[in-house]
């Protein structure tokens, strides 16, 4: 695997590594052990102790758990053989389920593809979920590389997959951003645009990219680069924020996207990605170490604002709409940001009740140490981030994998990014010039 973008330091000492392997193996276990019997794709959610009783699964979710087959094989946790047959599973579901336009819904049925409407005008494609699960299928394109005639096909496979995507066919009418969802019967009625800083930067590098059906870079440049809540530039906590929200947000935007693209170095006319997302967590983390609510439980070892499970229901907490629940999976993959805090929160994670706390499959999705209330459940979209950002934080594996597709570079250069990947992909091509 190559290693030129690997940290320097990772600041990992081998306690920390044992931690770290532990999480992660119980993270990965949601998709193997407890991925959907028949399909192999991963459950939108599931229980503590139990699956859930029905064959949901999810197109997001399953992107991630593409990436923590590919931890588990370096890790030594599976076989290489063993993960091509699951693969080649889960790309025989996905082969089967019903698409719009190539895009995937957010639910299907595991079992026959049927779509399962996220919600009454939600029942066709959804192009970010879709572009959760390209990264991932991307990701073990590049892994399985080999000649051989089972990763051939394999790669080919994918392919098929990815380049029939028509990220045009979200365009509506002649607007220049792209739209969240599609349905044949709804249209664009759901009416959300992919504009302002938020977790799906991925649609855009992709469909910049695409062989096929992709777009324009002044879609990316007069859609998502626009809006309210796009520029920043403000100081929360004495920080500087460059884009997003007051606060930034929920903490999965320096997460979900950056599974696979690589911030170090990321740049463009808008932001360093890096300091984007390192600021970002530096906020979230200040917020919940000064705790302007007063919830009890809140500290320098335990913070973490996101996306997750809570007494009520499923909610999305930041520094700007908090609701006093800490979310072990913002500060487990926020290591490569904010390592010493993460790691400080991983131990005390541990400290807390493990009945409670710590289940089949890890540290449970939430827990709100102020009522008391610990979730019995996990969430996909939680888990599947944990075990790929502390990996790119270890050795970089996935951000290299990614990085290394020649049409993410394309993208990247289309839309105006610089990244190191790009330099020296452009070096190695070069080189045998000279």
């Amino acid at each position: 695997m190559d290693q030129r973008f690997v940290h320097e330091r990772t600041g990992v000492t081998d306690d920390d590594a044992g931690l770290l392997d532990l999480v992660q193996h119980a993270c990965f276990q949601y998709f193997w052990d407890g991925a959907h019997p028949h399909s192999g794709l991963a459950r939108d959610r599931t229980g503590k102790n139990a699956d859930p009783k029905n064959d949901l699964v999810a197109a997001g979710a399953s992107g991630f758990g593409f990436m923590a087959i590919l931890v588990a094989i370096e890790r030594g946790w599976i076989e290489r053989q063993a993960a091509l047959g699951r693969i080649g599973t889960m790309l025989t579901a996905l082969e089967q389920t019903k698409r719009y336009h190539g895009v995937f819904p957010h639910f299907f049925h595991g079992r026959d593809g049927s779509t399962i409407p996220f919600s009454r005008r939600d029942d066709g494609g959804d192009l970010v979920e879709t572009a959760f699960l390209l990264q991932g299928l991307i990701c073990v394109r590049q892994y399985f590389a080999a000649p051989a005639p089972e990763e051939t096909a394999l790669r080919d496979r994918i392919n098929h997959l990815w380049h029939a995507v028509e990220w045009t066919a979200h365009i509506k009418h002649d607007e220049k951003v792209l739209y969240w969802h599609h349905s044949p019967r709804y249209h664009f009625a759901r009416n959300v645009p992919i504009r302002g800083w938020n977790e799906a930067l991925i649609a855009y590098v992709l469909a910049a990219g695409a062989p096929r059906h992709g777009i324009d870079a002044d879609i990316y440049h007069e859609g998502f680069a626009t809006g309210s809540q796009f520029i920043n530039g403000r100081d929360y906590y004495g920080i500087t924020l460059p884009l997003g929200p007051d606060y930034g947000g929920p903490l999965f935007f320096a997460h979900y996207s950056f599974c696979g693209l690589d911030p170090r170095g990321l740049s463009d006319r808008y932001a360093d990605y890096w300091q984007q997302n390192c600021n970002h967590a530096r906020i979230n983390y200040q917020h919940c170490v000064e705790n302007p609510h007063g919830y009890r439980g809140y500290g320098p070892d335990s913070w973490g604002l996101t996306s997750s499970h809570g007494p009520t229901g499923y909610v999305v907490s930041s520094p700007a709409s908090d609701f006093g629940l800490i979310a072990p999976t913002a500060a487990l993959c926020s290591l490569p940001y904010l390592p010493e805090e993460a790691m400080n929160a991983l131990r005390h994670f541990f400290q807390l009740p493990q009945a409670k706390m710590w289940g089949r499959f890890g540290f449970v999705d939430a827990f709100s140490p102020t009522s008391g209330w610990f979730a019995r459940t996990y969430l996909g979209i939680d888990q599947g981030p944990v075990v790929a950002m502390i990996e790119n934080h270890r050795i970089g594996l996935l951000w290299n994998l990614f990085m290394s597709a020649p049409e993410i570079q394309d993208g990247l250069r289309k839309l105006g990014f610089s990244s190191p990947h790009l330099a020296a992909a452009r070096q190695e091509i070069l080189e045998p010039l000279g």
